[in-house]
């Protein structure tokens, strides 16, 4: 999401209202939706009847909703600045290799130890595979403009920070399909349609970002760098958020009758999903620490490692599985607990930077 962040009078760096509540949000979105779905019905099966194509899952409604919140995202990647990757390596090999190498495999065991184990008391065979795929694919999916705000908030290098993003998405353009499909299909008894996944990736990655990157390019070139990330892209972020919480309140009351009657699910999924930020959190920050790389990029490293790409996440759970499945309420559990859980990360960051050298 584009963020805004103030600063208090006595200089402590503050999310903007919608950031700081972002868990309270989705929680009356959640509520709403719910209701929506249980007092509405009818109004609610026309919305999901309507697909791009029989069987396709993609909803049109919310494939909408989701263009609009991700081409803004991808208007703020700026790809010239790889070019610094060379002035200091070290901080991003750490990211990627968190990203790349660990964290969705950690998300799949995690998951696949939960799901299937503790809590198979709980949780039908069924529910646990859907449950795991979403995790999974929440996993695979590392944050984008989030980061810039957890970044702010523990002083981190913007400018590292954003070479750190768009290495990122660019990965994620050749990486995020096959480990998808492989873990998915490794972790749990679901097989991934690889045709559905492939068009997920070109309708939610390939295709926003070359329409961020073009208009980008083209608003820079018609006013200016200083222009378009002052005056421009602030403009996005009410769109965004609108965009963000209708998409929420439409999975919620597709989702109306399964909420209702397993609550308790909610809070398991969160279970594995905590373990694993924290668990990715830790190990960047501390391989950082250990490879004594500067703290303003260790701090966002870190973060990167830890969150996720919400949007992305639930685009593709709901063109794989369908706005009903439970795959689809995992990645939006993944963000119910995204703010709280990366606040608390940045405070730990903010207090152990005398770790690293001055």
């Amino acid at each position: 999401m584009e963020a805004a962040v103030t600063v208090s009078s006595g200089g402590e760096k503050r999310l903007n209202l919608f950031e700081r509540y972002l868990s309270l949000w989705v929680g009356l979105c959640m509520v709403g939706g719910v209701l929506l779905g249980q007092m509405a019905p009818g109004m609610v099966q026309t919305f999901r009847i309507w697909e791009f194509g029989e069987g396709s899952h993609i909803n049109f409604p919310m494939a909408v909703l989701i263009w609009l919140m991700i081409i803004p995202m991808m208007m703020k990647v700026d790809f010239a600045s790889i070019k610094r990757v060379r002035e200091r390596p070290t901080g991003l090999a750490v990211t990627l290799f968190v990203n790349w190498v660990v964290k969705p495999f950690s998300m799949a065991v995690f998951a696949w130890l939960f799901f299937k184990f503790v809590f198979a008391s709980w949780i039908g065979a069924v529910e646990a595979d859907q449950y795991i795929a979403g995790c999974i694919i929440l996993a695979a999916a590392p944050c984008t403009a989030m980061v810039f705000v957890w970044s702010y908030l523990t002083e981190g290098d913007p400018a590292y920070t954003l070479v750190q993003v768009s290495i990122n998405d660019l990965i994620m353009l050749v990486l995020f399909a096959p480990i998808v499909g492989l873990l998915v299909s490794g972790a749990s008894s679901l097989s991934i349609p690889l045709p559905v996944l492939v068009y997920s990736v070109l309708a939610f990655i390939v295709i926003p970002l070359v329409i961020g990157s073009v208009v980008r390019l083209w608003l820079i070139r018609q006013h200016g760098v200083r222009w378009f990330e002052a005056e421009c892209l602030p403009r996005f972020a009410p769109v965004m958020i609108t965009a963000l919480l209708l998409t929420l309140v439409m999975i919620f009351a597709f989702q109306a009758d399964n909420i209702l009657g397993k609550p308790v699910h909610v809070a398991l999924i969160a279970v594995p999903i905590l373990l694993q930020v924290y668990f990715n959190a830790s190990l960047a920050y501390g391989l950082m620490t250990w490879l004594r790389v500067p703290y303003a990029v260790a701090a966002p490293g870190a973060l990167i490692g830890a969150s996720n790409f919400f949007e992305l996440a639930v685009a593709t759970a709901i063109a794989l599985f369908g706005p009903e499945s439970g795959a689809a309420l995992a990645t939006v559990v993944g963000v119910l607990v995204e703010v709280p859980v990366m606040l608390s990360v940045c405070r730990v960051c903010n207090r152990t930077r005398h770790w690293f050298p001055a």
